[in-house]
């Protein structure tokens, strides 16, 4: 019932910054809460944050706290992850996710409980 397409991806230096979009079509995109993945190759998949569908909460993985901000736009359906001081060990696949109605603090940090999944941009942070 909804789409989502990610964005913004690409090489960059440490320390550099990237901002990831993630547009969403199909069901009303205020009702979501949104979340941002991420897998290195050879690891599995791991949580960098989310955004309730409301805006107002934000969770953040400890190795992104700081220097990342989750945001979104309802009205042009598009969630963010602007990613400041990039490391190289911040290098993988990003992965955009919607949940509907989503409104559990504590499970949002759950790939599992996400309803919807973006095909993933590159993110490739360079020494």
């Amino acid at each position: 019932q909804v789409q989502l397409v990610e964005s913004g991806g690409g090489l960059v230096q440490a320390g550099g910054s990237l901002r990831l979009s993630c547009a969403a079509s199909g069901r009303t995109f205020n009702s979501y809460t949104m979340g941002w993945f991420r897998q290195a190759p050879g690891k599995e998949r791991e949580f960098v944050g989310a955004i309730t569908w409301s805006g107002g909460s934000t969770s953040y993985a400890d190795s992104v706290k700081g220097r990342s901000t989750i945001s979104r736009d309802n009205a042009k359906n598009t969630a963010y992850l602007q990613m400041n001081s990039l490391k190289p060990e911040d290098t993988g696949v990003y992965y955009c996710a919607a949940k509907w109605r989503g409104f559990s603090i504590d499970r949002m940090a759950v790939p599992d409980w996400y309803d919807y999944w973006g095909q993933g941009t590159q993110v490739t942070v360079s020494s």
